[in-house]
């Protein structure tokens, strides 16, 4: 199939903007809960509809009395916190655009940023964040606010809008049209600088409401129950702002949790115990490596192996029947997995809280065997796909027919296309109104409504989409034999001791890679084998380690022809960081810079 198309659930909005939403649900029900706020003793409290209508308008009004109008543009640099959400949709209120920050920016990266959008006004978390904008504000003639969230900002700003009247914020607000820009997010920037997307609140609408209206049933535990998640994705990152626009507009109970680590969340999924979770593959991951590593800590690891081949082949046939290739489930599997039910993967269950039945997992690939266990163990993760530029998910597993492995298919109401050279490209209403200053960039990007996304991919007979590869990462060995990386660096990542891969080869005779190594996980695993704990640089040499990496390398090369197989490796000492520039704040790999920064380890790797 070249391509598959998913009708409309509904028509586009006529009129209105993202901040309509609060007000409206404010006056039909001000005593809903809206979020759960944590306080500075650690508490979640509750915030109603007409609390945070009441919030969002008395920012709405100090921001206009500060002097920002209709049409300005303002940056938030934040973690991801409730005064975060508060600032959105105050700012949309009166007709402001936002320029999200990534807070692990670099001075001249922010700089980029605040130039190129010409923003007039910034909210930063923190002093860091004040000291990273002031090493550049003399470049910025530009810039005339800085407001500092730690230091009261919204406080101030309350008590300068005091004597504003609440009209002139709903003046400002009805004059907000559906293709009004809402926010100019900056793409991560793998190779060259960060461009601006223009994403209207038009785009917000059609993806919030669709991802609201089509999968609003797995938001739920139970059936009936109160609908709640915790956002700890980045909110300078569009997949963090799509849940934060479809909670407010879906009703979703919304708390914010600002470090993207286990360690932080889990203790947060048990406070607050979410309903379903939006997440990256990395913290399903963690939950699961976490689980093993507590079984063969506590002598179980052979139950606990043997409950997650039960759950992938209980999910499994479950998915078999659902597409009527398969019965299910056999009555000797399902007397195993109620089994393992109650010994294994209610712990799974709770480690993200107890209730959570559904997951939504994006921002990259996730492995068909995690997917199923996580299904089989009681949790379904429907893995979708999408960029920047489509304001998030493009494509998603639908909720009665998942089939693990792929990001399922076309949203309502968009389409999905498969180029000649099988590049992905989608059209909807989703896809943005270009980048910013950079119209030779739109143009290339944007044809005729359509968007070419750099993705290389595949639809199957069901117009299921697998995601293969990018067109600009494909090496080309000097024997000629092209070579998508990602399928071979994700499954050498499946080791529970991996935690980066990259892959490199072009222009050279074979392909090769560097690991890095999961020091959470080395930790146990040296623990578990009575082994000292070494410098990282001496760790690296040791044999059962290399062993241990060998095998994620040999069930890798299982997926590819003998050409395209990974012929050496060589594990690195530490990770790959955002810090030294070798990550971008979604994690992504900087393949040149990494092979710049690791050029005597490269070049050793073709040594005869």
């Amino acid at each position: 199939m070249r391509e598959f198309t998913n009708p409309p659930m509904a028509s586009a909005p006529l009129v209105g903007g993202l901040a309509d939403a609060v007000f409206d649900h404010a006056l039909e029900d001000p005593l809903r809960i809206a979020f759960g706020r944590k306080d500075t003793g650690g508490v979640w409290r509750d915030v109603t509809s007409g609390e945070f209508r009441d919030e969002v308008l008395g920012l709405a009004k100090g921001l206009i009395a500060q002097g920002v109008r209709f049409g300005d543009r303002v940056a938030v640099m934040s973690r991801t916190r409730y005064e975060w959400t508060l600032f959105d949709f105050a700012l949309w209120s009166i007709g402001a655009q936002v320029v999200p920050i990534y807070p692990t920016s670099s001075a001249e990266q922010v700089f980029w940023m605040l130039h190129d959008a010409q923003v007039s006004a910034a909210m930063v978390e923190h002093e860091d964040h004040a000291m990273t904008i002031g090493s550049v504000i003399d470049r910025l003639p530009q810039l005339r606010r800085l407001w500092q969230l730690d230091a009261d900002a919204v406080g101030e700003l309350n008590g300068a809008g005091r004597d504003i009247d609440d009209d002139v914020v709903h003046r400002h607000r009805r004059a907000v049209t559906p293709d009004s820009i809402a926010t100019i997010i900056y793409t991560s920037g793998t190779t060259g600088r960060p461009k601006g997307c223009l994403i209207s609140h038009a785009n917000f609408m059609f993806e919030a409401d669709v991802m609201v209206g089509r999968w609003e049933p797995v938001f739920h535990s139970k059936r009936g129950d109160e609908a709640t998640t915790l956002l700890f994705l980045p909110l300078a990152h569009v997949f963090g702002r799509m849940v934060q626009v479809a909670g407010v507009r879906g009703r979703v109970k919304l708390g914010h949790q600002p470090n993207l680590n286990a360690a932080a969340l889990l203790p947060d999924f048990a406070a607050f115990r979410p309903s379903f979770v939006l997440a990256v593959p990395y913290i399903f991951e963690k939950v699961f490596n976490a689980a093993r590593r507590k079984a063969e800590k506590d002598g179980k690891a052979g139950a606990f192996d043997k409950a997650v081949e039960c759950a992938v082949r209980y999910a499994d046939a479950m998915e078999a029947r659902a597409f009527g290739t398969g019965p299910g489930p056999s009555a000797g599997l399902r007397m195993q997995h109620q089994l393992f039910d109650k010994l294994v993967y209610s712990k799974v269950r709770e480690a993200l809280g107890g209730r959570v039945r559904h997951a939504m997992s994006g921002g990259s690939g996730m492995d068909r065997r995690l997917g199923l266990f996580f299904a089989g163990a009681g949790v379904t993760i429907y893995e979708g796909y999408g960029l920047t530029e489509s304001t998030a998910a493009a494509t998603a597993n639908p909720p009665e027919r998942t089939r693990y492995g792929t990001v399922g298919q076309a949203i309502p109401g968009t389409t999905v296309h498969i180029a000649e050279d099988g590049e992905v490209w989608l059209h909807g209403g989703n896809v943005f109104q270009g980048y910013l200053n950079d119209p030779k960039a739109t143009d290339a990007t944007v044809l005729d409504g359509w968007l070419a996304t750099g993705d290389l991919g595949s639809l199957d007979e069901d117009g299921y989409l697998t995601i293969t590869g990018r067109k600009k990462e494909i090496l080309v060995t000097s024997g000629g034999k092209s070579v998508s990386p990602a399928q071979l660096e994700e499954r050498v990542r499946d080791h529970p001791l991996v935690a980066q891969c990259i892959v490199v080869g072009n222009d050279r005779p074979y392909i090769a890679a560097l690991v890095t190594l999961d020091a959470e996980a080395v930790e146990h695993w040296l623990t578990m084998r009575r082994k000292p704990m070494l410098p990282p640089s001496e760790l690296v040499r040791d044999p059962d380690l290399e062993t241990e990496v060998r095998r994620a390398v040999v069930a890798a090369n299982t997926l590819v022809s003998q050409a395209e197989s990974i012929r050496t490796f060589r594990i690195l000492a530490h990770q790959f960081s955002e810090e030294h520039g070798l990550l971008t704040p979604s994690l992504k790999l900087k393949r040149k810079a990494i092979e710049q920064a690791y050029e005597a380890e490269v070049q050793a790797l073709y040594r005869s």
